[in-house]
């Protein structure tokens, strides 16, 4: 399974600007990555997922850079993005990937690869998704990302649903289910 993972409004509010000397600042409350704990957390009954960073920041920083700005319990599960540095060469692609949604961001990415694959996208950007792929994102309010508990579970509702759908279950853990008592 795949988790697209956006930063912004997601992993820290949607706050984020990249000063003159290139550092990357939060001007908000908090830190850059805070709720990436949370993100480790939730992941942790899931071995088998693997994370695509659908972030401005890999074009941004590079791939590589934006890799390892995650702690490293999600920088290990990270195993491509969205963005590639190939594109940077073709103007035509630049000005293509700067204006595709993100869910178009996404399809991209999918069709390059040769086998189907469950996926699931967490992002605070919705603009473009089709009615139909809905249920494959993980809305986050750009101020409280996965601070939001209704957030946490969902994402956990849907992570178990995807592994029993496409059989990524493992029998190993537990198998807690999905309770809105949980907020």
């Amino acid at each position: 399974m795949i988790l697209f993972l956006d930063f912004d409004g997601v992993l820290h509010p949607d706050a984020v600007y990249r000063r003159l000397d290139g550092r990357i600042e939060l001007r908000a409350s908090g830190e850059l990555f805070m709720w990436a704990p949370l993100l480790e957390e939730i992941l942790e009954d899931y071995p088998e997922l693997r994370i695509v960073l659908s972030t401005s920041w890999v074009r941004v920083l590079g791939f590589r850079r934006a890799r390892e700005r995650l702690p490293a319990k999600l920088a290990e599960r990270v195993i491509g993005a969205t963005w590639h540095s190939a594109m940077g060469r073709n103007s035509l692609d630049v000005i293509g990937w700067d204006h595709q949604t993100r869910f178009q961001q996404i399809s991209a990415y999918l069709s390059r690869s040769p086998n189907p694959t469950p996926w699931l996208a967490i992002d605070d950007d919705d603009v473009g998704w089709p009615d139909e792929q809905k249920s494959s994102l993980i809305l986050t309010d750009p101020v409280k990302g996965l601070a939001s508990v209704n957030v946490q579970n969902l994402l956990r509702h849907q992570l178990e649903i995807k592994s029993q759908v496409h059989g990524e279950e493992d029998d190993s853990r537990d198998n807690g289910s999905f309770s809105s008592s949980d907020s």
